[in-house]
């Protein structure tokens, strides 16, 4: 997390920004999302609240907090979601006070949510939303990939196939369209984005007073 009163004279403060990957099943942005946690320290996971069972190795407060339907209702009636969905039978939603301090502190989110939370996303915190949606090379690859898991059923793969299918059509939402034919190569693409995205003059806190300070002098 950046502290802004530590940084290097030269270095600005900035706000923070939320990054969401998306995909249909399969189609890698769990891994990529793995991946970019483990080799940058400025962006955490957004930890989402989800009614479905733990799965093994799974960790309340960790990967999901893990709550129950009604418990999940009255906190999207209490509007402490910043976004929220109905997914195979689940409803995942972000929390939206732990987001908001993670952003004003410097520190990036990272989403690794649908298209339908994207778009919930971007209505509630648009300035701050950086969309990137990663597509498979073919549906055929997709389709081997989700029987090499081997984490669901015939009759479950049908359904993330069909799911899929819709999911690829909400393609021109995001800001960024990838393509994970190879998935190291699509990873420094993914930090590519990232990099340029915490670049940009609005996220600069200290920009208009570090410019007045050159002008002065």
């Amino acid at each position: 997390m950046v502290d802004s009163n530590t940084h290097k004279p030269h270095e600005l403060a900035r706000r923070g920004l939320l990054f969401v990957l998306s995909s249909p099943s399969g189609a890698g942005k769990s891994t990529l999302s793995r991946m970019l946690l483990d080799a940058d320290e400025k962006i955490a996971l957004s930890v989402s609240y989800t009614t479905r069972p733990p799965r093994p190795g799974e960790i309340d407060g960790v990967h999901y907090h893990f709550t129950d339907v009604p418990t999940f209702k009255q906190m999207a009636a209490d509007g402490d979601f910043l976004e929220w969905a109905h997914v195979f039978g689940n409803r995942y939603g972000t929390p939206k006070a732990p987001v908001e301090e993670k952003l004003a502190a410097g520190c990036d989110v990272l989403f690794d949510i649908d298209w339908q939370g994207a778009q919930q996303l971007y209505q509630e915190a648009g300035p701050d939303v950086v969309r990137v949606f990663i597509l498979p090379p073919s549906i055929e690859e997709l389709e081997r990939r989700l029987h090499t898991r081997a984490q669901d059923s015939d009759a479950v793969i049908a359904d993330r196939m069909s799911r899929a299918k819709s999911e690829i059509g909400h393609w021109d939402g995001y800001d960024y369209v990838l393509i994970n034919d190879d998935i190291q190569a699509c990873f420094n693409k993914v930090r590519q984005i990232l990099a340029a995205e915490r670049m940009k003059r609005r996220r600069q806190k200290g920009l208009i007073g570090f410019v007045r300070d050159l002008a002065a002098t």
